[in-house]
C-alpha cells in the first residue's frame, strides 16, 4: 500500500500563518481609517444648517446613508 502526502515544511506553514495575521491586522486598520473618515464627514455635514445642506442638494435625513454609500 502506497501513501503519498504533500507536507509543507514547518517554516513555510509558520510564515503563512504569520502572513495571514499581518494581513488581517492591515485590513482591520484600513477599515478603521475608512470608517473614521466617514464619521468625520457625517459630523461635518451634520453641523451645517438646513439651508447650507439644501444649497448642496442634501437633506439632513440623507446624510448618513449618502456618506456611508460613498456618494457624498
Amino acid at each position: 500500500m502506497a501513501h503519498s502526502s504533500t507536507h509543507r515544511p514547518a517554516i513555510l506553514n509558520l510564515l503563512s500563518v504569520v502572513g495571514d495575521i499581518f494581513s488581517g491586522i492591515y485590513d482591520a486598520l484600513i477599515r478603521l481609517g475608512e470608517a473614521n473618515t466617514k464619521v468625520i464627514k457625517i459630523k461635518q455635514l451634520s453641523e451645517l444648517t438646513d439651508e447650507e445642506l439644501a444649497a448642496r442638494g442634501l437633506k439632513r435625513e440623507d446624510i448618513v446613508r449618502l456618506v456611508m454609500a460613498g456618494v457624498y
